[in-house]
């Protein structure tokens, strides 16, 4: 069972730690499954803080930047209804999954992490949502309208996407709660979102406030 096999991939990290589907904060229309906080409110062994660090379980949380994007694109569906999207870096999927909800013709998650699109087909099913998985973005074929990309900016390496994604799609939204001041050409800073990890991981105040970058052609 796929639920089975992403419960594997946690235990190797965290050996007691579950995920439940969960309700999001702000975000009625979609739930995940997440990690139990009960598995996170106590203090870790070394050896798990260790391997946290080398194998964090993203798609185990839904961040906030990725739940204030989901958020935005729900408030306004037209936005993306009928048309063909990639979630870069899609972790839990929750930014592909409202643009599915909202009606995009094709809502591509996107992720080199094999547990992370396991993690959003299984959201995807918990929707009953229909959701494309791909495990390279250079893979993805086809015309595309829109690009997302929600709290990808930490890795310097990805910052080498920002212009592929400009020449290959019409439309660019990178949110991100970490970079306030993104300095690259072409990219404007679109408005300021509310977004909260959650499970809470009590981060300070102002990474709860999601900066929205958009490109377009």
């Amino acid at each position: 069972m796929p639920l089975d096999q992403l419960h594997q991939t946690l235990h190797r990290i965290l050996p007691d730690a579950q995920l439940q589907p969960t309700a999001l904060p702000g975000l009625p229309e979609l739930r995940l499954w997440l990690l139990d906080p009960a598995n996170l409110d106590r203090a870790f062994a070394s050896e798990e803080t260790q391997r946290l660090l080398e194998q964090p379980p993203y798609w185990g949380f839904c961040w906030g930047s990725g739940l204030a994007l989901a958020r935005w694109v729900l408030d306004d569906p037209e936005r993306v209804r009928g048309k063909r999207v990639v979630d870069f870096g899609s972790g839990s999927g929750i930014v592909a999954l409202a643009c599915s909800a909202a009606g995009a013709q094709l809502s591509i998650a996107c992720d080199l992490d094999q547990p992370a699109r396991l993690a959003a087909a299984l959201n995807a099913e918990l929707n009953g949502l229909p959701l494309t998985l791909a495990d390279d973005y250079f893979s993805v074929t086809g015309e595309l309208d829109l690009i997302f990309a929600a709290d990808v900016l930490y890795d310097r390496d990805n910052h080498g996407f920002l212009e592929h994604f400009r020449q290959r799609a019409a439309e660019v939204l990178v949110a991100d709660s970490r970079v306030r001041d993104l300095q690259h050409p072409g990219y404007r800073k679109l408005a300021t979102l509310a977004g909260q990890t959650w499970p809470d991981l009590g981060e300070p105040v102002e990474f709860r406030q999601v900066a929205l970058y958009q490109a377009t052609a």
